[in-house]
C-alpha cells in the first residue's frame, strides 16, 4: 500500500501537467497532427470535455475548461488519497 500513494500522486501530477501543456500549446502554432501533439490532446480531452459543455466564458473568447479540470482532477485526487489512508 506505500507504494500506492506515490504512484496515484505522480499519475495525477503527469496528468495534470499534461493539461498545462495542452493549454501552453494552444497559444502557439503547432502542428496538432503531429504524434506527440495528439497524444496530449487525445489524453486530455476527456478531462476537458465535460466542462466545455457548460460553455463559461466561450462568449469572452476564454476557456475555463482546463482550469475547472484542474480544480476537479485536485478535488478526485484528495478524495481517493484520503480512501487510500483509511485502508
Amino acid at each position: 500500500m506505500s507504494r500506492l500513494i506515490p504512484m496515484v500522486q505522480t499519475a495525477f501530477e503527469v496528468y495534470s501537467w499534461l493539461i498545462i501543456i495542452r493549454v501552453v500549446l494552444s497559444w502557439m502554432p503547432h502542428d496538432p497532427y503531429k504524434p506527440v501533439f495528439r497524444f496530449i490532446y487525445e489524453v486530455t480531452e476527456p478531462a476537458l470535455a465535460p466542462f466545455r459543455r457548460l460553455r463559461l466564458g466561450r462568449n469572452m473568447g476564454i476557456d475555463f475548461a482546463p482550469f475547472f479540470a484542474l480544480i476537479a482532477l485536485y478535488i478526485v485526487e484528495r478524495m481517493l488519497l484520503r480512501l487510500l489512508f483509511m485502508i
